[in-house]
C-alpha cells in the first residue's frame, strides 16, 4: 500500500488524513512527531496545510497505517473516498 500512489497528495487533504491518523492512534502532535522522527512544528504544518510530508515521511506514515491493520486500512479507504 502506498499512500503516495493512491492518494492525491494535496496539502489540505493530506493534512486532514494525518490529523485523523494521529487521533486514531491517540497521540498528540508532539508524540506523533517523535514516532515519525520529525519535529512538532513539522506535524503542525502538515496538519494545518502549510506543507506536505516528504517522501520519507510518507513512507513512515504508510508504515503506521499498515501497523494499525484493519483500522488503518479503513481510515485510508475513507480518506480515499473523500479525495475522489
Amino acid at each position: 500500500m502506498a499512500i503516495q500512489n493512491k492518494i492525491s497528495v494535496n496539502q489540505p487533504k493530506i493534512g486532514k488524513f494525518i490529523y485523523e491518523l494521529r487521533l486514531s492512534m491517540g497521540l498528540t502532535q508532539e508524540e506523533f512527531a517523535v514516532v515519525l522522527g520529525v519535529t512538532f512544528p513539522t506535524v503542525n504544518r502538515w496538519e494545518n496545510g502549510h506543507t506536505k510530508p516528504s517522501k520519507l515521511a510518507v513512507q513512515q506514515i504508510e508504515a503506521l497505517v499498515a501497523k494499525l491493520g484493519e483500522k488503518g486500512q479503513k481510515l485510508l479507504a475513507d480518506y480515499q473516498k473523500d479525495s475522489d
